[in-house]
């Protein structure tokens, strides 16, 4: 029986006859059976003419009830893959992957084919109604009981030891206005511990980027991967980690663009690849020096480009100049002509481009990786070119967007960091009285003070106090959407969570932390559990059961409909962020209700209200997102995209002409998605910013220039583009500071605005001006950037490592290169905590870590898992997939130590821990390095954790986690963790 038909194909084309099958649930052999037809089927019609593709429709079905289509996205990786959802008498039963959008062209990889099993009911391995942990074992509660007696501890707790006792670890799967909603709910609370995931995948990524020109994200797009003639995969496997874009990539391949793979692994994607070069893991900085050696050797710079558009780019030469082929092959094992062709393919097959992932960033020294990445990117002239870019590929399905207006410890939303005028900003967005706001804090230097960061919430548990900078321990943890297992140093984390007085489990599946949180101490352990320690679960719909906006890698935002009502006793959670803001004494606040004026509704859903998500993006993030142009993305433009994909180019993303059936909305020159920064008022009609920082286009046409962030000139020398650099049609035809009211005055442009216009921006930047005034005055009457119009910084004066150096890992595997390339002094405070460095690398090489720990551990993605794992391991269909934890080894390294494919091995790491694997003996990896996937996990040391997870809700799938063994190591700007590069030692078991 079909469910839905290509109406706009011919009768008896190949799509139409492609059978749709429509079953509530699938076995195991059902689903075996007809996987090559019903979810291959995307994949296939993807190969399809265009002319033999249609747009799904909803049919009557006699005798079966009302059957609609939601348009959503799926919930996985970044990419921002659209999916069309078919529901019958309001349950989920069928979907197809969205032929028309851009983006995944009526693709889906293993995990997309698979989001249905959120809607399915039988044998869901979903957290189903609010428990809590009594005598080690989870009981059923009710939401009251649940919210009453958090409430009470929470109080209690503020009491006695403050707000910053408490800590909240956020999600990158919350949309935008979730995300948004949760680093208000915090800052309401008065503390500014909360993170999310970006700050373990990518927060190098941002800061990195961020302070080389201007903002942190992905420059291009996958689509602008057509227009390029070399594409440099270095820190990414794409293939497995973001399955889709490998369409755009591969269209650019049958271009005749050049695919080069630098990895410690032959990955999927060097499968793909035309070159492919190993290299040793964490030393991405000399090889990418390497080539700069010889780019700078044989003039392939792009020196004009350098000259008008780039500071500092002489002191990057310098450093280029010491590492020698020589010297580049003694530290990452690469060989000089190997190096030269990476070097010369990018220089000679222009405009070429970059693409990493957490291969970069999720080092001791990440932020030093990436920083060298744009500054081989700069030394081409490849930034703010069609084809060219740094293209970072992002993680979770909106951690673009949780990073830009969700709970960060370090700023507010987009970015404006936490300085008084910071606070008043948003306090007047949020319509909240800013004395208010500051009394909920313990302090104003704890309010403006940068919170710790999810990679050490721990350490705030355990550390002694006197060593924190915080007035006290954290005492309280909300696991909001976040798994244990995606975090180093495990071993570390199961006493921190036995010490809490209260641990909160928000999530739809119960996760690895539920069962951490249940199994008995370790009897060896040297440490005193808390005995008063309270742990509830309380159960959150999923995205496809609430509706809002994600933004994709690059930076488009797409609208989700709620395809189906919260299964179970789930509630959404803007739903539970609700209800404890009206037991915590701040609903009013939450709302923005204050003076007859109220920016967010409460809608009712099933038996309890949440706030509005369109009010929160229409009313809190357009009206106060100016930095970073989350301003001209209203709820009814978005939706008019979705409804719209067949208007949208494939290649360039952009509309030629259309409008919305349903409002009349006219699509004409808006980019898909309206990729940020989409600047101004809705009214002003930006059409979103395909390509950052490009100047062959107006800025009302998505154009622009690097930011003029970091003042106007730097040792007498100026940080303003050169004359003549200058986007296309601006009136200000060289380098220019960010604008606000003074500088209006100065240009006699003040006069341009309202008279209202003129009241909102009197004292005020662009970026704190509400009214859009000085925007819609800067770009649409004089073709000027709001932000000023700068040169790149390869100096990053500000960070410890002016210009990238490497830095040997903590625990290097070459203790003969430590003394030469040693890592940061020990940093007393830093993010609250104490941090080491150099003490823990040099006890190590005293210690002979690297002789006792031959081999070097490295973790990362595959395709049938995303994140820690808890969701699509308890997919049925993708359990299928992948059933046991295991670990790469090499045929060498296997073979000397008497291990077999297939063989149980115990892998031993410095922290002590003991982790058991299944061999997969391969020459992916070389005889120096193991490879495990970080997405299992459910197993301690070798032990099944069934027995300590609420009955029935223990994923499918379960196996050691990787990082219960994972070493100490962070980042000295972010305190992003070490995941990539560590020790460890293998045997049979």
């Amino acid at each position: 029986m079909s469910l839905t038909r290509k109406s706009a194909a011919p009768k008896r084309s190949l799509a139409s006859r492609s059978p749709a099958v429509a079953v509530k649930t699938m076995d195991r052999r059902t689903f075996l059976k007809r996987s090559g037809v019903t979810l291959g089927a995307g994949a296939f019609a993807a190969q399809l003419p265009f002319s033999m593709i249609g747009k799904a429709q909803a049919e009557a079905i006699p005798g079966q009830g009302k059957i609609e289509v939601k348009r959503t996205v799926c919930t996985h990786c970044s990419v921002g893959c659209a999916v069309d959802a078919v529901v019958q008498n309001g349950v989920w039963v069928g979907q197809e992957p969205v032929f028309d959008s851009p983006i995944n062209l009526g693709s889906h990889c293993a995990k997309g084919a698979a989001v249905r099993d959120h809607g399915i009911t039988h044998d869901s391995r979903r957290l189903k109604y609010p428990m809590k942990l009594v005598n080690g074992k989870y009981q059923r509660i009710s939401w009251d009981e649940a919210l009453d007696g958090i409430t009470a501890k929470m109080m209690a707790i503020r009491k006695e030891s403050g707000p910053d006792a408490a800590y909240f670890v956020g999600s990158s799967k919350h949309g935008n206005e979730q995300a948004f909603l949760l680093r208000k709910f915090v800052s309401l609370w008065g503390t500014n511990n909360c993170d999310h995931q970006a700050r373990i995948c990518h927060s190098t990524t941002v800061a990195g980027v961020a302070n080389t020109w201007g903002y942190g994200a992905m420059t291009n797009s996958f689509n602008d991967e057509h227009n390029s003639k070399a594409l440099l995969f270095l820190g990414s496997n794409a293939a497995e980690a973001h399955p889709v874009s490998m369409l755009h990539t591969l269209h650019a391949k049958e271009h005749g663009a050049k695919i080069i793979v630098v990895d410690p692994r032959f990955t999927r994607t060097a499968a793909k690849a035309d070159y492919f070069y190993r290299i040793r893991s964490g030393t991405d900085i000399p090889f990418i020096y390497g080539m700069l050696h010889h780019i700078f050797a044989n003039g392939w710079e792009d020196r004009e480009y350098i000259a008008q558009r780039v500071y500092g780019m002489d002191k990057a030469r310098d450093e280029a100049k010491k590492w020698t082929p020589q010297a580049v092959q003694e530290v990452t094992g690469m060989a000089e002509d190997e190096v030269r062709t990476c070097a010369e393919i990018m220089a000679k097959n222009r405009p070429s481009t970059i693409i990493w992932a957490m291969g970069q960033t999720q080092h001791t020294n990440g932020n030093a990786v990436v920083r060298a990445s744009c500054i081989l990117q700069l030394a081409l002239g490849n930034v703010g070119v069609s084809g060219g870019g740094t293209n970072i590929y992002r993680g979770h399905d909106n951690v673009q967007g949780a990073t830009d207006v969700g709970p960060n410890a370090d700023s507010l939303p987009a970015y404006y960091g936490l300085t008084p005028a910071a606070w008043q900003h948003w306090a007047r967005v949020w319509n909240i009285d800013y004395d208010w706001l500051k009394g909920r804090y313990a302090s104003p230097a704890l309010m403006e003070k940068s919170g710790i960061p999810v990679s050490r919430w721990f350490d705030a548990v355990i550390e002694d106090n006197s060593h924190i900078d915080q007035p006290s321990n954290v005492r309280a943890t909300f696991y909001w959407g976040h798994a244990p297992n995606s975090q180093t140093r495990g071993l570390e984390m199961k006493p921190a969570m036995d010490k809490l007085d209260l641990l909160v489990v928000i999530d739809p599946f119960p996760s690895a932390t539920a069962a951490m949180a249940a199994m008995p101490k370790d009897p060896d352990a040297k440490y005193t559990p808390n005995p008063d320690r309270e742990v509830y679960l309380l159960p959150a719909a999923t995205q496809f059961e609430t509706e809002g906006s994600c933004t994709a890698s690059n930076r488009s935002l797409q609208w989700r409909e709620r395809v189906i009502e919260p299964l179970f006793d789930s509630r959404s959670d803007q739903a539970i962020m609700y209800a404890f803001a009206q037991k915590w004494g701040f609903a009013d606040q939450l709302l923005g209700r204050k003076g007859g004026r109220q920016n967010i509704r409460l809608v009712k859903v099933k038996n309890y209200e949440e706030p509005d998500l369109e009010d929160v993006l229409r009313n809190e993030i357009n009206r106060g997102a100016w930095t970073i142009g989350y301003t001209g993305q209203t709820p009814e433009r978005l939706q008019a995209h979705m409804r719209n994909m067949h208007l949208f180019d494939v290649k360039t993303l952009r509309a030629p002409g259309g409008r919305d059936a349903k409002t009349g909305y006219d699509l004409t020159g808006d980019y898909f998605g309206l990729p940020w920064p989409c600047y101004g008022t809705p009214e002003l009609k930006h059409p979103g910013t395909p390509n950052l920082y490009d100047t062959s286009k107006h800025v009302m046409d998505g154009g622009g220039n690097f930011r003029a962030n970091f003042g106007v000139e730097r040792d007498g020398v100026s940080l303003l583009a050169a004359d003549g650099s200058h986007s296309k049609g601006s009136d200000i035809t060289t380098g220019y500071p960010q604008f606000d009211s003074v500088l209006l005055k100065k240009l006699g442009w003040w006069n341009e605005l309202t008279a209202s216009e003129k009241s909102a921006a009197e004292g005020k930047t662009w970026a704190t001006d509400l009214s859009g005034g000085i925007i819609r005055v800067v770009m649409k009457n004089h073709g000027c950037s709001p932000f000023g119009n700068a040169r790149a910084r390869a100096v990053v004066w500000n960070f410890p490592d002016p210009i990238p150096v490497h830095r040997e890992a903590l625990y290097s595997p070459r203790p003969d290169l430590v003394a030469k390339y040693p890592t940061h002094d020990d940093v007393k405070v830093f993010w609250r905590l104490p941090t080491l460095f150099k003490s823990i690398q040099q006890k190590n090489v005293a210690d002979k870590i690297a002789e006792k720990f031959p081999l070097i551990l490295t973790s990362g993605r595959i395709v049938e898992y995303e994140g820690g794992g808890d969701e699509s391991r308890s997919n049925p269909w993708l359990a299928e997939l992948e059933q046991e934890a295991y670990v790469e080894i090499n045929p060498k390294a296997a073979a000397d130590r008497g291990i077999r494919n297939g063989e149980y091995v115990w892998m031993r790491t410095p922290t002590g821990a003991r982790l058991k694997f299944k061999a997969q003996i391969t020459p992916k990896v070389g005889a120096d390095t193991v490879f495990v996937p970080y997405s299992f996990g459910g197993w301690w040391q070798g032990v099944d954790l069934l027995p300590h997870y609420p009955e029935g809700s223990a994923p499918f799938v379960r196996g050691d986690a990787i990082n219960t063994g994972t070493t100490y190591g962070y980042d000295r700007v972010t305190m992003m963790q070490e995941t990539k590069t560590t020790l460890c030692q293998i045997e049979r078991a």
